[in-house]
Order: C-alpha cells, then structure tokens, then sequence
C-alpha cells in the first residue's frame, strides 16, 4: 500500500530529546528521517497539527501467531499446578492447525492492532519454520514471507529474528514432537538467512536479527557457529535476541547441564553487547544483574506475559540503579497495549517491596516518564532502529495522542504520561512510519477487511 509520507508535522505539546517542548514543528526529509525540530514555532497551513507527539514504541518481543489463541489457556488442568510448561503443551497443539495463509492473516490483523495501541515497531521472534509434520515448505522462506508480508500491509516497521531450534534442552537432548515445526539444521538456517537477506535488503522499514532460542534450544557450538557466519551474511552488527532465566526449572536445568546459571553462562562465554537482548532474563543474581546492566545489553522484558505464565519478577529496580538497558515486548499477545506493559511493570516492583514509585530516580521522579523514554530508547536499539525519540537524525516514527479526557485537564509534561500509563488509557489518534500516516484519526485502512479475514480464520479452526 502506498502511504502518504509527510514532509512537516505540528503539535502544541512535544516529548523530544530535550525534554517537553510547545508548539513544536518536526520537519521530516524525504527519507523519513527528522532533518529540524523548532519549537515555539507558528502553525502553517499546510502542517497537520496534534495535541501531542510521543516518540513510537518498540515491541521487542513478539510471536504474532500467538495472538490467534489469546483466552484459549486461561482454564485450569485439574493438577492445581499449571505454568509456563503446561501452556506450552496448548501452544504446541495450536501450531499444528496453522497454515501459512493463516500466519500471514495473523499477523497483519494483529500489526495493524499494535499500531492502533502505540507501537511502531516490532521484533518478530519467529520461530515456525516447517509444515505441521514438521517437513521444510518448497521455499525454505515461507513463513518469514508470510510474517514480512503482514507487516508490509499493516506498514509497522519490521525487525525480523528468524529463530535458531535444534534441542530439546540442555545438553543437546532430543526435541520432542511438539517442537518439529520449529527445527532447524545449522545450514538451513543460515540458507534462510541468506536468503531474507538477499531478497529484502532494500526494503526501508525492516530489518533482520538472529534469534537463537535459548540455551536449551541450541548447543554452544551452534552457537558459536551462527554467531562467527553473521559478517559473511551482512548481518556483522545484527541484533541478536535470546530468552534466558525466564523459569526457575529453566536455572535449575542449566545448573544441573553446565554448574552455571543461564546468565552467568552466556556472559561468560560470549561478548554480550548493545547488540543483544536477552528475553525475560527474570531469574538472576545481583551479580548478574549488575552485569547484564554494565554490558549496555537490552533486557526484553514482557510483563503481561510473565504474569500470565506465574514466571516471577524481574528485578527491575535494581536493574536500573545500575544503569540497565530495558525495553517492553507484547510476547504472548494477551496484552497489545505498551502503556498496559509499563504500568505492570511498575505495579509489580511495587507489590514486590512494598512500596510506592519504585521505578523512578531523584532525577527523574516522573515514574512514567522514566518508564516511557526508557522503553522507547532501549526498545530502539534492541531492534536496531535508530528512532526511540524525537531528535534529528531519527526515524519519525511518532504516535500523535489527543488530549481530550477530562483528566488530562491542564496537566502538563510528566503528568500527562503519568495519566497515560496509570490513569487512562491514550486515544492515539494518529501513527507515522518514517513520516508516513498509517493511522489517521483512530482508523487503519485495512483494519476492517484484516478483522474479517482473522474471524473466519479463527471460526475455520474452531479455536
């Protein structure tokens, strides 16, 4: 779809890099990179006006399948000891009914959502590869086709992670029978790479990474292997994206395979950097926690979803004491709203210690505004996306919010965000990507035809 890319934009209130500014113009080059930023300036005509503009969101950590079988595990076993491990034997079964059809159906109703809620980006952590008897497609590149093809229609920017699946679990064990639409073989993921590579190169709103599962899911030489080929792949600085330490069994196991805790083991042998994010990374040490935070890596973290599951608690407070780098991912896409991700975040260090506006510093009191720009900042350079803020030299990719709630009534700067996240929900009237309008005054083109294909999708499969 061809999207009208907009040169100028104009909003009585601004977050930008220098903090909250009035009557601002953000001027966009051809690109859709912003090339000027005046504040106080005077409104022309021919400039779209907003109440406020917000720097977009990264969703860091998404499986846009999953989205499809929202509700389908909230009923009990009978055991009284459901978990992360027992809805994971539901999802195994759902992917068997999905055709790529179906994937691509998903995928694009749910992006158009995500813009809808304030993303503008996202990390697709894709990790079905195969057919449901676990055979490779004709086109080793089928299902990433159908993933990149969804995210062209609904016009989110794109980082696509391929995922690496070889193991059942530490050790290298066997993977079992729920697992075979995920497997991979080292070349044939690399081949998939390659091959993305080469034939999406030159699209401007999407990017690749790697996504090695986890430690459980690869073997250290695989590893090693994937990381030496990526310079030879033209992916030399990707992003690269990990679960780690997100269940208790799963530190336990990795003890029992290795004498060291997942963290512990992945910052000892591997040069973690600004390009890596590890997922949830909920289980850690102080000791670990302080080094995740010194490596200038991104912490995933997907509050919904780990409340969902019973995974446990992030420790997010001291985790930004020390400087950590965080972002916000949907995950299991039970809950599509970043400003939702935010407060859980909050509300759960709160229940945790006790106490109140834990996420904040004396610096930055606001704790909605240190939430925000942290997510939004550390979103970016997970995805490897040089947006995040409104600052010249990045993407415009901004979320234009009315003002119009009775209480946002004269509220002012942090505030406002304050409200936003632990009052009421925004209205986002408007989203651009790289300055172009892909949702304009609440509405997506596409999101009637998307909603109507995705029910006769999840009426097919009786789900």
């Amino acid at each position: 779809m061809q999207w009208k890319r907009y040169t100028s934009l104009f909003a009585r209130k601004a977050l930008t890099a220098h903090g909250w500014q009035r009557d601002v113009e953000i001027r966009i080059d051809p690109q859709g990179f912003i090339s000027g930023i005046t504040a106080h300036a005077s409104l022309s005509r021919e400039t779209p006006a907003f109440d406020l503009l917000l720097p977009g969101m990264a969703n860091v950590h998404s499986h846009a399948f999953q989205r499809a079988m929202a509700g389908l595990t909230e009923f009990s076993s009978g055991s009284g000891r459901d978990n992360f491990w027992s809805w994971r034997e539901v999802m195994y079964r759902f992917t068997r009914t999905l055709t790529p059809e179906h994937m691509e159906i998903i995928a694009r109703a749910f992006y158009i959502e995500l813009l809808k809620c304030g993303y503008t980006s996202v990390g697709e952590f894709h990790y079905i590869h195969n057919d449901a008897e676990g055979k490779p497609y004709a086109a080793i590149t089928e299902l990433s086709d159908r993933i990149i093809a969804g995210a062209q229609a609904a016009g989110i920017y794109l980082t696509h992670l391929p995922v690496m699946y070889e193991t059942g679990n530490f050790g290298g064990s066997a993977p079992n029978e729920g697992q075979k639409r995920f497997l991979h073989r080292v070349d044939s993921y690399l081949g998939l790479l390659e091959t993305l590579q080469k034939r999406y190169s030159a699209s401007p709103d999407m990017t690749f990474g790697i996504a090695p599962h986890s430690l459980r899911a690869v073997t250290p030489g695989t590893l090693s292997t994937i990381l030496t080929a990526l310079p030879g792949l033209g992916l030399k600085d990707c992003p690269i994206h990990m679960h780690v330490a997100e269940q208790e069994k799963e530190v336990a196991d990795c003890l029992a395979w290795s004498g060291q805790r997942p963290v512990e083991w992945l910052m000892k042998h591997y040069d973690v950097d600004t390009r890596w994010c590890l997922i949830h990374a909920t289980h850690m040490t102080e000791s670990e926690t302080k080094a995740v935070a010194a490596s200038m890596a991104t912490v995933g973290l997907c509050p919904s979803t780990e409340a969902n599951l019973g995974d446990g608690i992030f420790p997010a407070e001291r985790y930004l004491q020390a400087g950590g780098c965080l972002g916000i991912g949907s995950d299991s896409n039970v809950c599509i709203s970043p400003w939702e991700e935010l407060r859980l975040m909050e509300y759960a260090q709160r229940l945790s210690t006790r106490r109140r506006t834990v996420l904040c510093t004396e610096a930055m009191p606001s704790v909605g505004r240190t939430l925000f720009e942290r997510a939004a900042q550390g979103g970016a350079q997970a995805l490897g996306i040089p947006s995040g803020a409104i600052a010249i030299g990045k993407r415009a990719d901004l979320i234009a919010v009315g003002l119009n709630h009775p209480l946002l009534a004269d509220k002012e700067n942090d505030a406002i965000l304050d409200t936003l996240i632990f009052a009421t929900a925004p209205v986002i009237t408007d989203v651009f990507i790289a300055g172009k309008r892909v949702v304009e005054n609440g509405s997506h083109p596409q999101e009637n035809e998307s909603a109507t294909a995705l029910r006769n999708v999840i009426r097919m499969g009786n789900y």
